[in-house]
């Protein structure tokens, strides 16, 4: 794939108090003919994370048409999973009108750093506001996936939702500083809120380098044709770089991490990594929102794509 880079869409302009910085995950979202609804996690200055959105012009989504001023969700109650922010990765559309945010809530913890676990908020009025499905996980920890259940991606396909999500029980030391290990797992649910406590791998981690998968982002050209957008943790970059991957029935997957064809540009607000790649079709054309250094703290990009 060739790709055109149209540089940075949209940062906060630090005039919110729960958006001072970082535009993270960018999830973009079509309204309508004319409106990309992207939904972006902002940071407060303690670090905590909350979802608002930006709304791009489909006819060209470097133009920016509004931005929330609120966040669509607040950070949990203490002790909640998410008391320590949020992080929208998903969202999909049941039935008209209803919308189906998967988020990723934030835990401090005491002998490891953080957990991270997946719920769920709903909209019943097309995207305006949304509430919490519930103050627990809808992924909480099991004995399999202890740690981290996160970085949803959900796809209503056949008459289930299918999740592709990341998950793991350990932690590494890099450079003497613990970070997680995660893998890419699958698995399905007739309504979208309760899941199984365990899901199969559908990528695993390979070569002494790799610890981690970022966000999934799943696109399903035809009836035996799923593409995989994801991001890589590694250990030599201490950053992440997009991957790519096919598989036939969105399960068993091969890497194809060289054809992803986006890397970093030195110089640039991605010049050290990116990130949490998402593609979209408008129209005619493809186009991929993503994020460069330090998770989205310049905010989030967008590319063209030029030819597969």
């Amino acid at each position: 794939m060739r790709w055109k880079k149209l540089g940075v869409v949209w940062k906060p302009d630090c005039q919110n108090a729960w958006a001072k910085t970082h535009a993270a995950v960018p999830t973009p979202f079509q309204l309508n003919d004319k409106v990309i609804r992207v939904f972006v996690t902002c940071l407060d200055e303690q670090g905590r994370g909350r979802p608002g959105y930006v709304d791009l012009a489909a006819a060209d989504p470097t133009r920016i048409l509004q931005v929330s001023t609120v966040p669509l969700l607040d950070i949990g109650v203490p002790g909640a999973f998410d008391d320590n922010g949020l992080m929208v990765t998903s969202l999909v559309e049941p039935e008209p009108g209803t919308l189906y945010l998967y988020y990723v809530g934030f835990e401090l913890c005491a002998h490891i750093r953080y957990r991270i676990f997946t719920g769920l908020a709903i909209s019943r009025d097309g995207g305006i506001t949304f509430r919490r499905h519930s103050r627990t996980p809808i992924l909480d920890r099991t004995d399999e996936e202890l740690y981290f259940r996160c970085g949803p991606f959900v796809m209503c396909d056949e008459g289930m939702f299918k999740l592709w999500y990341v998950a793991g029980s350990e932690w590494t030391a890099i450079d003497g500083k613990p970070m997680p290990v995660y893998d890419l797992r699958y698995q399905e649910s007739p309504d979208g809120i309760y899941w199984q406590p365990t899901g199969q791998i559908a990528m695993a981690i390979t070569g002494a380098d790799e610890h981690g998968f970022g966000r999934p982002w799943v696109i399903k050209r035809g009836a035996n044709d799923y593409q995989l957008f994801y991001s890589i943790r590694r250990r030599s970059f201490a950053a992440y770089r997009l991957g790519y991957a096919e598989s036939k029935e969105g399960i068993h997957w091969v890497r194809k991490d060289d054809q992803m064809g986006l890397d970093v540009s030195p110089g640039e607000f991605d010049s050290d990594g990116i990130m949490y790649s998402a593609v979209i079709s408008i129209g005619k054309r493809i186009y991929c929102f993503y994020n460069g250094n330090n998770f989205g703290e310049q905010g989030f990009g967008l590319a063209m794509l030029l030819d597969r």
